[in-house]
């Protein structure tokens, strides 16, 4: 910013005046045609000023929209004279009459775009120095720049409205909830570390020094215990944490929709979550979605898209052809667990280049390459076309429906490392081939979960959403005879691809509960430190209860059409986990560390400030439900 400029707006100060009595009557996106003649008085930022000889035009914005004002010397010379000292994002009120547009003027891009309002008289309630970039939803500036200057960023019309839309989102949540009787309950933040999810966040306590409060991962415990207290019926839109890292819908802090409910099945959960979902849509976006929604178990999901959270906006399902291809004289799908492929129609105009570029794409997930065929008039071509017989051949091209013009994808290895490469290669493949409809809502149950999954690191099963999910009618047995092969009554809400609530049926008696803790591992000694409230109130006559918690911020993302939870988040971290607009997170004094009774250690920035010490976390399990 020039010296100029600057001096331009600290010599503009001195016509700011106080608001005084002025009333806003509207805001900057209601008035139309029908108000013609009335007198009005409108508050906001300037957009844009135009000095037309006579006439000077100003965009006066606020979170609503625009509406074009007119400084005339024919009404007020005096304000109109004034209205030279006028800069973008200048605060301005301003008093006058609406008048329809001149003939052929409208702008039908507005929707005050029929009238504009000619000012009698005005008031400069405040100056702006320029702006780091411009106040506009086509904006140029690096995401990095917007959040250093988030305050200007929500300026703009298309954050303006993210916000508007989710505040849509969370009214709705709570009118429904409350027709249905649910209670809104507030839960803990400071509360105990318990291994039931990502690493906490902890804090330390200064009157039990050497000992910690971990902030809450959800409210898992406390809904359940909330349950057992004879609430019946809670939700509440809470804030959660978790120390993990950072990616396009993930940040430390996040916001949930946390409902439970007791005396409850799969069925009324899954059709209460639905109707939710339906008068969120409906209100806060004037859109009926169509319920029931499909269903799909888990293993269905795995076997055809690859993921658990799948996207049915489009195909591009994947089909095992490991038994196809089991005596190849290829030697990795000879010799491969798992070989799936991926019929993509009309694809064999895909350049090098871009199979190149998918190539390293599946590498993110642990493959070593990818195997294509282009299905040509005359021939097969590919680098493993010549390793494959005429059976074989025939049988991939009776399985994958294969027509000339096609390409075909394929993976072969452990299964895990197949489903996720091959599985996020079609999401990335219907991007690149606008195969998916941005106007469509698919939503999905995906249901029937294992319980448990192999951890390779710990070397052994944990809990696929959490410890206190009940498995399955009859699985009780199988999850110690057999864990992998034991489900959970748990059930996924997806939308579009995203995992957008997560729930299960709880364990409602103190036996089932220690049953699980011992097959997760945990002895009677670790289990009653850790979660022996929990037992205790189990034995307390605990109701059949279970719930579902929905990602409040992916919900906002996927009902504004936004590529990132970080445009729906207020004032949100960036990749790094830190906010730049606050400059957070930052060293402490040392006093503070001392109260806390906590050992300093140098940062080496600043010999007055220490960082916080290392402190233990909690062991990381499967993500919470």
């Amino acid at each position: 910013m020039s010296d100029q400029k600057l001096d331009v707006q600290q010599e503009h100060q001195q016509y700011i005046e106080p608001l005084g009595d002025w009333v806003r009557s509207h805001d900057c996106c209601t008035l139309t045609a029908a108000d013609t003649g009335a007198e009005v008085c409108l508050m906001g930022w300037v957009q844009y000023r135009r000095d037309h000889g006579g006439l000077i035009f100003v965009d006066l914005r606020d979170r609503q929209g625009l509406t074009q004002i007119v400084f005339s010397p024919d009404v007020n010379p005096a304000a109109h004279e004034r209205a030279h000292v006028i800069r973008s994002e200048y605060v301005l009120a301003i008093r006058g009459t609406v008048r329809p547009r001149p003939e052929g003027m409208t702008n039908p891009g507005m929707k005050t775009g029929e009238i504009e309002v000619y000012v009698s008289e005005w008031k400069l309630l405040n100056t702006s120095r320029t702006p780091a970039f411009v106040i506009e939803d086509r904006t140029e500036a690096s995401e990095n720049l917007r959040l250093q200057y988030r305050y200007l960023d929500l300026r703009r019309p298309r954050m303006a409205n993210n916000f508007i839309v989710r505040h849509k989102a969370a009214q709705a949540t709570r009118r429904y909830l409350d027709e249905l009787g649910f209670l809104e309950i507030e839960t803990p933040y400071l509360t105990k570390s318990t291994p039931e999810g990502a690493r906490d966040f902890l804090v330390p306590s200064r009157l039990n020094q050497g000992q910690f409060y971990a902030l809450p991962q959800s409210p898992q415990l406390f809904k359940q215990l909330l349950m057992m207290s004879g609430m019946e019926r809670y939700y509440q839109i809470v804030r959660c944490f978790r120390d993990e890292d950072m990616r396009a819908d993930r940040q430390l802090e996040f916001t949930q929709i946390d409902i439970e409910m007791s005396f409850v099945d799969e069925e009324q959960v899954m059709a209460m979550a639905e109707g939710l979902m339906a008068r969120v849509f409906r209100d806060a976006l004037d859109r009926e979605i169509a319920t029931p929604f499909p269903r799909m178990s888990y293993d269905d999901a795995m076997a055809r898209y690859g993921v658990d959270k799948p996207d049915t906006r489009f195909g591009l399902e994947l089909q095992d052809v490991t038994h196809i291809v089991r005596g190849s004289n290829f030697k990795l799908f000879a010799t491969a667990e798992l070989v799936k492929a991926m019929r993509v129609p009309g694809g064999e105009s895909m350049t090098r280049k871009e199979i190149d570029e998918f190539t390293e794409f599946v590498k993110i997930y642990g493959a070593q390459g990818l195997a294509w065929i282009k299905i040509r008039p005359d021939e097969w071509q590919s680098p493993i076309a010549k390793f494959l017989s005429d059976t074989e051949r025939a049988g991939l091209k009776d399985a994958l429906g294969l027509e000339t013009g096609d390409i075909v994808f394929f993976q072969a290895g452990a299964p895990g490392m197949v489903n996720a490469a091959l599985g996020n290669l079609r999401v990335r493949l219907g991007e690149h081939l606008g195969l998916i409809d941005e106007n469509a809502f698919n939503f999905l149950w995906v249901t029937d979960f294992p319980l448990f999954e192999y951890d390779e690191e710990e070397k052994r099963y944990v809990a696929c959403h959490h410890p206190f999910t009940s498995p399955k009618d009859g699985h009780m047995d199988v999850m110690v005879e057999n864990p992998a092969a034991a489900r959970a009554r748990a059930y996924d809400m997806v939308l579009n691809g995203y995992e957008l609530g997560g729930g299960s049926i709880r364990n409602h008696t103190a036996e089932k509960q220690r049953r699980m803790f011992a097959a997760l591992g945990f002895s009677p000694e670790e289990a009653e430190a850790q979660f022996g409230f929990l037992t205790q109130a189990l034995e307390m006559g605990a109701p059949p209860h279970g719930g579902i918690a929905f990602g409040m911020d992916r919900l906002a993302m996927l009902l504004t059409g936004s590529s990132s939870i970080r445009d729906v988040i207020a004032f949100p971290k960036t990749q790094k986990a830190t906010c730049l607009l606050t400059q957070a997170p930052d060293s402490v004094s040392a006093r503070q560390l001392r109260d806390l009774g906590l050992r300093l250690r140098e940062t080496g920035k600043d010999a007055a400030k220490d960082a916080a010490p290392t402190a233990p976390t909690a062991p990381t399990d499967a993500a919470q439900g």
